[in-house]
C-alpha cells in the first residue's frame, strides 16, 4: 500500500510540475523579457501579430499599408544598425547618448519600426510601443512555424512536430504491432521448445541495446537504404524513423504477447482442439481472446516507447520542423524537438515553457492512445460476456 501510494503520489506531482512549467508559456508575450518594439508615435498600426513582425524583417512586408497603416515604406532598425545613422562621436565614448540617438531617430523616420533593449529607452521616450498578443492555445497548436529563438519575435507553432510525431509513431506501430503479434504466436504455440529456448533470450536481450545504437543502424544501414530505393536526394525521412521505432518497439510486443499467450489454459486449448477446431482456429478463437489483456499490455508499451523515443529518431528523421505529406520527407518528432533545445533554453525563459508544453502535449497524445486501447480492449471483453 505505502509503494503503491508513494508510486502514484509521485507520478501525480510529476505530471502536476509538467502542466504548470508548459502552461506558463500562455501568461508570456512572444518577445524576449527587456526587449521593445517600437514605432513612430505618427503611425497608426498599434498591433502586429506574431507572423506580421517576422514577415516584416524578413522583408515580405514593405509598406505599412499592407498591415493597415498609411503608404509608406518600413524602415527596419536594430541596435546594430545605429552606426548607420550617428558616428561614434555623437554616441559617446562609453555609447552614453544610445537612448538618446534612439529617440532622436524614432521621432524623425516616420517609417521606423525599431527593435531594442528596454535599457536604451531614453527617459524622453517620444516613440509609440507596439502591442504584443500574448501566446494563445489555438495559435500554438495550429501555428505552422516553429522558429521559438527568432529575433525580433518567436514562432510558436508546434503544428509540424504533432504531425511529425503522429506520422512517425503510427507508421511503426503499422510496422511493428501485426510481427510482434506474429513472433509472439509463433513462440507461443508453434515453435518447438529448442527453437523457443533460443529465441527468446535473443529477443529479450534486443530491448537492453541503447537507442543510440539503434540511430547508428538506422543511420548506417536504414537510412541509405531508403535513400537509393526510393531515389530519394536524403534518407534521413519519417519512414527511417518509423522503421527504426519499430524495430525498437518489438522486443515489447514480443515478449509480453508471448507471456500472455503461454498463460492460456491448456484445457482451454484441448477443449477447442477437441470440439474439432484446428489449431489455427484454437489460436485465433481461445488462445488471442483469452490473452487479450496482454496483448494490449504489450501494444500500448511498444507504442509508448515508440511515441516518446528521442535519441534513435533524432538521429535518422531529418529534423526538419515542416508539415510532412508523405513518410519519404524529413520530419522532426516533439521528443527530438525537446532533447535538440532544453539544453540551449534558458531556464524558466519563453523557450524553456515552450518546451515544456511540447511535453504536456506528448503526455496527452501517449495517454489518449492508451485510454483508446483499453476503451478498445474492454469493449470486447463486454461483448464476450
Amino acid at each position: 500500500m505505502l509503494s503503491g501510494a508513494a508510486t502514484s503520489i509521485t507520478v501525480v506531482l510529476i505530471v502536476f510540475f509538467l502542466f504548470i512549467e508548459g502552461a506558463g508559456v500562455f501568461n508570456r508575450k512572444p518577445i524576449d523579457d527587456g526587449y521593445l518594439l517600437v514605432v513612430n508615435a505618427t503611425n497608426k498600426v498599434k498591433t502586429l501579430q506574431p507572423s506580421q513582425v517576422k514577415d516584416v524583417f524578413d522583408k515580405k512586408i514593405t509598406n505599412w499599408n499592407q498591415l493597415g497603416g498609411e503608404n509608406r515604406p518600413i524602415v527596419l532598425f536594430t541596435t546594430s544598425d545605429i552606426t548607420q545613422y550617428y558616428t561614434e562621436e555623437e554616441l559617446g565614448a562609453n555609447f552614453e547618448h544610445f537612448p538618446e540617438k534612439i529617440n532622436e531617430l524614432i521621432q524623425k523616420q516616420p517609417g521606423i519600426i525599431a527593435f531594442f533593449s528596454d535599457k536604451y529607452k531614453s527617459d524622453q521616450f517620444v516613440g509609440k510601443e507596439l502591442d504584443i498578443d500574448k501566446i494563445k492555445v489555438w495559435e500554438f497548436l495550429s501555428g505552422e512555424e516553429w522558429f521559438p529563438t527568432a529575433q525580433p519575435i518567436a514562432q510558436m507553432g508546434v503544428k509540424p512536430l504533432i504531425y511529425g510525431t503522429l506520422w512517425v509513431s503510427f507508421g511503426a506501430i503499422l510496422l511493428a504491432l501485426p510481427i510482434g503479434l506474429a513472433a509472439a504466436i509463433y513462440l507461443s504455440e508453434i515453435a518447438q521448445k529448442r527453437t523457443r529456448s533460443l529465441l527468446k533470450p535473443l529477443i529479450e536481450l534486443l530491448a537492453g541495446i541503447p537507442s543510440v545504437v539503434y540511430g547508428f543502424f538506422g543511420l548506417v544501414v536504414i537510412v541509405p537504404l531508403i535513400q537509393e530505393m526510393f531515389n530519394l536526394p536524403v534518407g534521413e525521412t519519417g519512414l527511417a524513423g518509423s522503421v527504426v521505432l519499430a524495430i525498437m518497439a518489438l522486443p515489447t510486443i514480443i515478449t509480453i504477447s508471448e507471456d500472455a499467450m503461454r498463460n492460456t489454459p491448456r484445457a482451454m486449448k484441448e477443449a477447442s482442439l477437441a470440439l474439432g477446431a484446428s489449431k489455427w482456429q484454437t489460436i485465433y478463437k481461445v488462445v488471442m481472446p483469452y490473452s487479450a489483456s496482454g496483448i494490449t499490455a504489450g501494444a500500448i508499451l511498444g507504442i509508448g516507447r515508440a511515441i516518446g523515443e528521442t535519441m534513435a529518431v533524432l538521429m535518422v528523421t531529418g529534423n526538419a520542423a515542416v508539415i510532412p505529406n508523405t513518410l519519404l520527407a524529413p520530419v522532426r518528432t516533439i521528443p527530438a524537438t525537446i532533447a535538440a533545445e532544453l539544453g540551449e533554453a534558458p531556464n524558466g525563459g519563453l523557450h524553456y515553457e515552450a518546451l515544456f508544453a511540447l511535453g504536456c502535449i506528448l503526455f496527452l497524445i501517449t495517454f489518449g492512445i492508451n485510454m483508446l486501447v483499453e476503451l478498445v480492449t474492454n469493449r470486447k471483453a463486454h461483448k464476450k460476456h
